[in-house]
């Protein structure tokens, strides 16, 4: 594959479009996606309502816009593997499965676009996707098109079946200039970082990408969710400092409202997506949640933070005796500058909650006229706290307490 790209690699580096700047994403995506919920299943004959076909993707796109959660900023709907035809088309092309998707393609995304709502799409830049359909290798430039064609607006681009190292980093880049080719505005998701561990190129993924999957697949467990919370707070490769406006690193899923987390899990698990300013995409069955997963999912106080314009993502300043302790600094029409998204995580999963104390000034805020602090959950107000005040709560087992510190003047 390597020689079969140095020609676009030419282009590419004499090209304008060398960098994905396609002015998309400029705060995260939000949306739903298949996977963690319903993975492969293919089979509509025993499962109809489930199975990987336009039926469920066009449900969940009514319920999007019916139950809110497109008017709190959910835009995209978003397939991910299992959706193909075995086989690409005579002339080259791929083919969504011919009986779940009995329309095509294009037609479910004109029907998508007509709920105010966009369709996402998965391939992979091997010779076949993880599921083993038809892979990208040697058709990259096709495939966006196709994807363009059927008015695709977001493109998941996974890495099995790749080959070597230099294959995935020349593939991932030429992604980049045949998508902005098409002239089409597609939102460009890629697997790339997590696909060169141990060492991942995060400056390389931010030009190229408009979000990057750098951690394992999350599973609908506390142990997985944690690991990934961790695993962004060591940030050991220094990916923090790479996102921002148009480039989001992406720790996965949100498995908010399936079957694994507890209450206080899954409020812990949404309140650190929203610090970390990931994309938010629900893998949930929107046509039957639990109201307490729904409201959380909608709360627009923690929707606020995570689509904050600063586009900042929160870092670990303190972790400790079961606590650790995240800020992000906030800047929009909500907050001002110099506010800050506190959170208080703990972590242990046994015992009791754990006070939490601190002052401000411990944090890192000095504003000598004190701070509006508010409950993120509830939007509680909190009143005013000076640099030397303290602030006191408790943190549930497996559990988050969040404010917001607005600076007064």
């Amino acid at each position: 594959m390597a020689n079969l790209f140095n020609f676009a690699f030419l282009l590419l580096m004499l090209s304008a479009a060398e960098s994905l700047d396609n002015g998309l994403a400029r705060t995260p995506p939000m949306g739903w996606m298949q996977w963690e919920r319903f993975r492969c299943d293919t089979n509509c004959t025993k499962d109809p309502d489930n199975c990987i076909g336009e039926k469920l993707f066009k449900q969940i796109a009514d319920v999007m816009v019916s139950d809110g959660y497109k008017a709190a900023g959910y835009q995209y709907v978003s397939i991910d593997d299992c959706w193909m035809a075995p086989e690409r088309g005579p002339d080259g092309r791929l083919r969504p499965d011919p009986e779940r998707f009995p329309n095509g393609m294009k037609a479910l995304a004109d029907y998508i676009h007509a709920k105010g709502l966009k369709l996402g799409i998965y391939a992979a830049m091997g010779t076949a996707t993880c599921k083993k359909y038809p892979g990208s290798k040697f058709y990259l430039q096709l495939d966006a098109q196709t994807f363009a064609d059927w008015e695709v607006d977001m493109l998941k681009l996974d890495c099995c079946y790749s080959g070597d190292l230099a294959d995935i980093n020349e593939g991932f880049q030429v992604m980049t200039l045949y998508l902005n080719l098409t002239g089409r505005p597609i939102v460009y998701g890629c697997s790339w970082p997590l696909c060169t561990e141990p060492k991942p190129d995060y400056k390389a993924a931010a030009k190229h990408c408009n979000m990057w999957r750098n951690y394992n697949d999350l599973r609908d467990s506390w142990d997985y969710v944690y690991a990934a919370i961790d695993f962004y707070g060591n940030n050991t490769e220094h990916f923090q400092e790479v996102a921002g406006p148009g480039g989001w690193n992406d720790p996965d899923e949100l498995v908010v409202g399936d079957f694994g987390l507890s209450y206080d899990q899954e409020r812990a698990h949404f309140g650190m997506w929203c610090m970390m300013a990931s994309p938010l995409f629900m893998s949930v069955d929107l046509r039957n949640i639990r109201k307490t997963s729904k409201d959380l999912l909608l709360n627009k106080n923690l929707l606020r933070i995570h689509s904050d314009e600063l586009g900042v993502q929160a870092y670990r300043i303190s972790k400790g005796n079961g606590t650790e302790v995240w800020l992000r600094p906030l800047r929009s029409q909500y907050f001002r500058a110099g506010s800050y998204a506190i959170a208080v995580l703990q972590y242990y999963n046994y015992g009791g909650p754990l006070p939490f104390s601190s002052s401000l000034q411990n944090l890192g805020m000095n504003n000598k006229s004190g701070y509006k602090v508010t409950e993120a959950f509830d939007g509680k107000d909190m009143g005013k706290l000076l640099p030397k005040d303290q602030l006191n709560f408790n943190v549930d087992p497996t559990g988050i307490y969040m404010v917001t510190a607005v600076p007064l003047s």
